[in-house]
């Protein structure tokens, strides 16, 4: 049996789907037999369960059910999984109990992340004949969790900005067979403090998603520098794509802070706007390439005597 965290709740609430005698549990894990076995464990003991065996599963049931506890495994199967289930819950039922499990032995480095989304972290070796004791204890002397602060996406992004920049810059250099043209640092970042502020106005200032986005003088420009610097199209995409992957990582490490109402506009917003760049980026890139050529014809091409 994997070894369990627990995390302090506040006092149980009477489910709206379920008599108040028979607190209700969501129980996530990809596990079959572990599904099976706390669930009987914990049917046998007076709960009330839900099963999902994935993060959208959880989510689903999170959004449509009531429930006063969860019970999630940490990996489903990406680091983190647990995590989001986890921040899911503390915003549809913020008072609910949550206990996350995990089978492997970092439990550091879990302990740390699940600090992130919850007050505290009590990290036992608890196995399934502790369980039900701990869910007890929990419901019966929770602690009120602090308010939640809560960040729009623009905010976040226009915080983390640097550290989102570092990060995807840790990414190229990661995989140069990807991205091969030389460059240092400043110059290979040069262009993203103005992307970053282009996409923050877009989420403060949205428009409708299929409008034609606003030009960016600045994406023109990244595009022929970069064609200059040595750059093919297809490192242009692929370092665009890059981005779009950490600006999402930084999302996922700050989802305790964000109103999930507003999460799914935000990201498609930051999409349509990466992708509009990139497509004025590409736009000059080729023009660029094209005046190159013109250029190199136009040098080699036969002279014209007049006779």
């Amino acid at each position: 049996m994997p070894h369990l965290e627990a995390d302090t709740a506040a006092s149980p609430h009477e489910s709206s789907t379920g008599p108040p005698d028979r607190p209700r549990i969501l129980l996530v894990d990809d596990d079959e037999s572990i599904l099976t076995v706390l669930t009987m464990v914990l049917s046998h003991n007076g709960f009330a369960v839900a099963c999902a065996a994935n993060v959208n599963q959880a989510l689903a049931l999170i959004g449509s059910q009531t429930f006063d506890v969860l019970v999630s495994d940490l990996h489903m199967p990406e680091y983190g999984d647990g995590l989001t289930v986890v921040s899911a819950m503390r915003h549809a039922s913020p008072h609910a109990v949550t206990v996350i499990f995990s089978a492997f032995p970092e439990m550091k480095v879990a302990a740390e992340a699940i600090l992130k989304q919850t007050d505290v972290v009590v990290v036992k070796p608890l196995g399934v004949e502790n369980l039900i004791t701990v869910i007890r204890e929990r419901l019966q002397h929770g602690a009120v969790h602090p308010a939640r602060t809560i960040e729009s996406v623009a905010d976040i992004l226009e915080r983390c900005s640097q550290s989102t920049i570092e990060d995807w810059l840790e990414s190229v250099r990661n995989d140069p067979g990807i991205i091969s043209a030389h460059l240092e640092d400043d110059a290979r970042c040069a262009h993203l403090p103005q992307l970053f502020r282009e996409v923050v106005s877009r989420l403060r200032f949205p428009i409708h998603l299929g409008t034609r986005a606003l030009a960016s003088p600045a994406a023109v420009g990244h595009g022929r520098t970069r064609r200059t610097q040595g750059y093919t199209a297809a490192m242009l995409v692929e370092e665009s794509r890059m981005l779009q992957v950490s600006i999402f990582q930084t999302l996922q490490d700050n989802l305790n802070k964000i109103d999930f109402s507003v999460l799914l506009v935000g990201v498609m917003a930051i999409a349509d706007e990466v992708d509009s760049q990139l497509s004025q980026q590409m736009a000059s890139f080729i023009a660029e390439s094209n005046s190159e050529a013109e250029a190199l014809a136009a040098w080699t091409a036969p002279r014209r005597h007049v006779a």
